[in-house]
């Protein structure tokens, strides 16, 4: 394992920086929640702009490296029909990081929500496993992986809800993530779709 010297440090600190920013400021000013019309499958996808995220930290890789995992959800209406999925964003302050090889221990994960595990199997890797043609969320870096989990509408209100949440990959070398602090933007977003969910 190798230090990273103070100017690489603060690279590393302004990437991390940097790639929250972007997550938080795809949506427009004053908007907390967003709806598009799929071009190519017709179907109309509402996200929350302001993804959670949860980390931990990398130091086998090298000093101040940490992991990130964003965590957003998305309705998908098709002709009334209403289906959600929670999607992860998974990233790393590491270019040279593999994410690739991190594919299979994601394919389940367990959301520890107050304590209470909540598994959730991976539906797909592409934008494909809820009937969309193009991402929902910006990647913050070339690299990220993106993977959609099914869920229904009250296991997002259980997520938003949580005073406390953790998350556990699962595979021969589990990993865990705890919330990257209060994130109250992220929680208001959150609970903006909701609000529109519930509502309608």
């Amino acid at each position: 394992m190798f230090a990273l010297t103070r100017p690489a440090h603060r690279g590393l600190k302004l990437a991390t920086a940097f790639a929250i920013l972007l997550l938080a400021a795809c949506a427009t000013p004053g908007s907390t929640v967003s709806e598009s019309l799929d071009p190519l499958t017709a179907v109309t996808v509402t996200f929350s702009n302001s993804p959670l995220i949860v980390y931990r930290d990398s130091p086998a890789h090298a000093a101040f490296a940490r992991n990130f995992v964003s965590l957003g959800p998305i309705e998908v209406n098709k002709t009334g029909v209403y289906k959600y999925y929670l999607w992860l964003g998974i990233w790393s302050t590491l270019q040279s990081n593999n994410l690739e090889e991190q594919r299979g221990s994601f394919e389940s994960v367990v959301l520890l929500v107050d304590g209470e595990p909540l598994l959730l199997d991976a539906a797909g890797w592409t934008p494909a496993a809820i009937e969309a043609s193009q991402p929902v969320y910006p990647k913050p870096f070339a690299s990220s992986l993106d993977v959609y989990y099914r869920v229904t509408a009250d296991q997002i209100r259980l997520i938003a809800d949580a005073g406390d949440l953790q998350l556990r990959t699962t595979g021969t070398t589990p990993q865990e993530f705890e919330l990257w602090g209060e994130q109250r933007p992220a929680r208001n977003d959150l609970d903006a779709f909701l609000h529109r969910v519930f509502v309608r």
